[in-house]
C-alpha cells in the first residue's frame, strides 16, 4: 500500500515537473531578479551600482507622490471595474439564459474586442471622443453643447477606454461562474408571488455574487497594470502605477525604482486576491 502511494505521488511530481520548470523559468526567476534590482543603489546618470540599498521602498513608503499615484490607480480600476460588471452582468445573464442556435454567435460577439489590438481600440476611442469626434459633433449637431466637452486626455477617457477593455473580461467570467445558477429557484419565487425585481435581488443576484467576485477580481488586476490605454487615452496627463514604471525604467532611466515599483503592484496583487478569497468563501456559504 505504501509502495503504491510512493509509485503513484512519484508519477504525480514526474508529470509536474516540466510545467514547474516552465512557471520558474518564465515567472519565478524575473520576479526574484526584479525583486533584487530594486535593491541596487543608482546614482544620478541612472548607473546601476553595487550593493544594497532600501532607498527605493523608503521613497515609496514616504513620498505622498506615490501614495497618490496608488490611490489613483485604485480609484481608476475600482471605476473601470464597477461600469464593467454594470454592463457585463445583463448581458452574461440574458446570454446564460438564452436558448437558441444563435447563443454561440452572441458569445462571440460579446468577447471579440478581444480580437482587437489595445493600441487600435485606444486609438478608436480617441476618434469617437476627441473634440471632433462622434460623441462632441452629435453633441453640438442637437445643440446641447456650444464648445467640445472634454472626453480624452483626462480620468474620463481612461475609464471609458478601460471599461471597455475590462467588459469581455467580466462577460466570460461572469458567464463561467453562472453555471449554480438554478432557474428553478426563481419560478418558485415568482409562483409564491415575488415581483421580477424582489426575485432578482433576492433570488439571482445572491446565487450569481460567486461569478461577481471572479470578474470583478479579475478585471480589478486588469484595470490596476493597465498600461497602453491610459498611456493614449490618457495623453500623459493621466498619472497610474503603470505609467510610471514605464516613465522610471525607459525615461528617468531608474530601474531599481521602476522595479519596487513592480514589486509594491505585486504586493497590491497578492492583496486583492486574499481579499478575494475570503469574499468568494464568504459569499458560498
Amino acid at each position: 500500500m505504501a509502495d503504491d502511494r510512493r509509485s503513484r505521488v512519484g508519477l504525480a511530481a514526474a508529470l509536474s515537473l516540466p510545467a514547474t520548470a516552465a512557471i520558474s523559468l518564465g515567472f519565478l526567476l524575473p520576479v526574484l531578479w526584479l525583486a533584487r534590482m530594486s535593491f541596487n543603489p543608482v546614482d544620478s546618470s541612472g548607473a546601476l551600482g553595487q550593493g544594497w540599498t532600501a532607498h527605493q521602498y523608503v521613497e515609496l513608503a514616504t513620498g505622498p507622490f506615490y501614495a497618490e499615484l496608488t490611490l489613483a490607480s485604485l480609484k481608476m480600476a475600482v471605476s473601470a471595474t464597477f461600469f464593467a460588471l454594470l454592463v457585463g452582468y445583463p448581458i452574461a445573464l440574458f446570454l446564460h439564459r438564452l436558448e437558441s442556435r444563435w447563443k454561440t454567435v452572441l458569445v462571440l460577439l460579446a468577447i471579440c474586442p478581444l480580437l482587437v489590438s489595445g493600441v487600435v481600440r485606444a486609438y478608436g476611442w480617441i476618434v469617437i471622443l476627441g473634440d471632433a469626434g462622434w460623441i462632441n459633433s452629435m453633441l453640438r449637431g442637437i445643440g446641447l453643447i456650444d464648445r467640445p466637452v472634454r472626453l480624452v486626455n483626462n480620468h474620463v477617457g481612461v475609464t471609458i477606454g478601460l471599461t471597455e477593455s475590462l467588459l469581455p473580461y467580466m462577460t466570460l467570467s461572469l458567464l463561467a461562474g453562472l453555471g449554480r445558477l438554478d432557474r428553478g429557484l426563481e419560478e418558485a419565487a415568482r409562483t409564491l408571488g415575488a415581483s421580477p425585481l424582489r426575485t432578482f435581488l433576492r433570488v439571482t443576484l445572491p446565487l450569481s455574487l460567486p461569478a461577481v467576485v471572479l470578474g470583478s477580481t479579475l478585471c480589478l488586476m486588469l484595470a490596476i497594470s493597465a498600461f497602453v490605454t491610459p498611456r493614449l487615452l490618457g495623453g500623459g496627463r493621466v498619472f497610474l502605477l503603470a505609467t510610471e514604471i514605464y516613465e522610471q525604467a525607459l525615461v528617468t532611466l531608474n530601474w531599481p525604482l521602476a522595479a519596487a515599483l513592480a514589486v509594491a503592484m505585486l504586493a497590491l496583487f497578492s492583496l486583492v486576491l486574499v481579499i478575494s478569497g475570503r469574499l468568494q468563501r464568504r459569499v458560498a456559504e
